[in-house]
């Protein structure tokens, strides 16, 4: 198997002796052994098989199997949540003393996780602008661990080169760490471009109905490893009913995402034209500052749209309030379109200056087009925009 689509729906469980065609559920905690020995050997993990739901499921081995098949990485390990998985990834990997290195526009979630939390455990982390990747290497220091970045950015949408970024990675000695969320692995393989580890959060795209949770993180063997044996600790485990949800999702991942990117395109080309609109930004878009890099590397353009509205946050408000189809919700990727005002929401406990340095101001509205019939979104936005 070579093509995205055929991995998608073909790597997948052994089939039991019942020759199911779809995988089963396994809604099991535990697994039993049949002697003392057999547990001894799998508890010493001399021999390869299930012993508990916090560790391993048939289920979530099926969804992160997939994962890696389509990330082309050699391990990876599930979670309850995407911010699970970006929380337990950099505890595993990170001692008392160590630095990070990160792109400042990151999840407002993953940004307080950098300055308020791990601090607490004499973890710092010094943060480069998105379009001035030539400012990484100053940001290095002697404990520097971890290079950092979502690409495309939440909520901006801007593109980092990943080519570029797996250099700096290899010539300083950083594991490489991208958030490849809003790409998914069917528009983006970052590990192509030398990315050691990539996360995805699997509510999004992966999943791409709004129904469940997961996380995900999936690269080097080694790290893979360290991240397993904490989590298998800690305990953030997704559950076997989400992970067979996602890996059934993952089947249909590159039909929907083709829709959704389509839809984008052709809404962020539309809005372009708005009187109401300052700006529009989609990495497709000629007009996107890194058209380039994204054409470089990635498939299609993704499905969110950004656009900053000429009238702030009164127009922010009166534009969310007129509409009438699409949803106003802090989630994305969902089959159903959805508005969100960052920073009044998913980036609101960002202090001002914060919002601002990455590209987040009071009139930036976060667009994630669905799979609807683009002109029933496009009808339901432009009405809403001609209230302001």
């Amino acid at each position: 198997m070579s093509h995205f689509e055929t991995e998608a729906i073909r790597t997948q469980l052994k089939r039991s002796q019942f020759k199911e065609h779809s995988s089963p559920l396994y809604l099991t905690s535990s697994f039993v052994f049949d002697d003392a020995e057999e547990m001894r050997a799998s508890f010493a993990e001399e021999k390869e098989r299930n012993i508990y739901s916090r560790f391993t499921n048939p289920n979530t081995s099926e969804f992160v199997d997939k994962i890696c098949t389509l990330e082309k990485a050699e391990a990876g390990h599930a979670f309850a949540t995407g911010m699970s998985a970006v929380f337990s990834t950099f505890a595993a990997l990170l001692n008392s003393g160590d630095h990070i290195v990160s792109c400042r526009s990151v999840f407002g979630s993953t940004h307080n996780l950098f300055t308020k939390y791990l601090p607490k455990w004499n973890i710092d982390t010094t943060f480069f602008k998105a379009d001035e990747i030539v400012n990484i290497e100053a940001c290095i220091q002697k404990n520097t661990k971890i290079l950092y970045a979502e690409t495309p950015t939440n909520p901006a949408v801007a593109v980092l080169d990943l080519e570029n970024l797996g250099a700096i990675a290899r010539k300083h000695d950083l594991i490489l760490i991208i958030d490849n969320c809003f790409a998914t692995p069917y528009l983006q393989q970052p590990i192509k471009f030398g990315a050691d580890l990539v996360i995805h959060s699997a509510t999004k795209l992966i999943d791409g109905q709004g129904r469940v949770l997961g996380g995900v993180t999936v690269g080097r063997a080694d790290l893979i490893r360290e991240i397993y044996l904490f989590s298998r600790n800690s305990g953030p485990a997704l559950s076997p009913f989400n992970a067979w949800v996602l890996s059934k999702s993952l089947e249909t991942l590159a039909v929907r995402v083709d829709r959704h990117c389509d839809n984008a395109l052709e809404l962020a080309i539309s809005l372009e034209k708005h009187s109401a609109i300052k700006s529009v930004k989609y990495p497709f878009l000629p007009s996107h500052p890194q058209y380039a890099i994204a054409k470089k590397q990635m498939k299609k353009g993704g499905n969110i749209v950004s656009i900053e509205l000429k009238s702030g946050i009164k127009g922010g408000v009166t534009f969310l309030d007129n509409l009438k189809m699409c949803s106003l919700s802090a989630n994305l990727g969902d089959a159903r379109t959805i508005v969100t005002h960052p920073a009044s929401t998913t980036h609101s406990k960002l202090s001002e200056k914060d919002r601002l340095e990455t590209g987040i101001t009071s009139g930036l509205v976060r667009i994630s087009v669905g799979l609807e019939h683009i002109e029933d979104i496009s009808e339901d936005i432009f009405q809403a925009l001609d209230q302001i």
